[in-house]
């Protein structure tokens, strides 16, 4: 199932675009060129991208515009990003923080 839009209301038939594998958790997911973390796993129906330090409730989307750090999400080894202004790429690791690696620094 997608959530992903092809033909819009104003837009009317969105271009194709390339699509490129990015794992989430160790879990493979089709996303596309131009897609940022975010909403690539907003189109494929995750919601939550990490989970609350003390409370373990999980977070996802608030603002989708940088402002508040809840789609926070550790890329590769050790950058910790905002998804909702991170662009996906061929091969990308992204981990929710509930796994994060003891060492990792934080890039937001």
């Amino acid at each position: 199932m997608t959530m992903r839009v092809v033909n819009h209301s104003v837009l009317g038939n969105l271009p194709e675009r390339n699509r490129v594998t990015i794992y989430f958790n160790n879990k493979p997911f089709q996303a596309y060129e131009g897609d940022t973390i975010a909403s690539a796993m907003m189109a494929v129906g995750v919601k939550t991208l990490r989970y609350h330090e003390e409370s373990g409730n999980g977070r996802g989307i608030y603002c989708n515009i940088g402002h508040c750090f809840e789609c926070r999400v550790q890329v590769g080894e050790r950058k910790v990003v905002r998804a909702c202004l991170t662009p996906v790429s061929e091969g990308m690791e992204i981990y929710s923080l509930s796994v994060f690696k003891k060492g990792s620094e934080s890039n937001c």
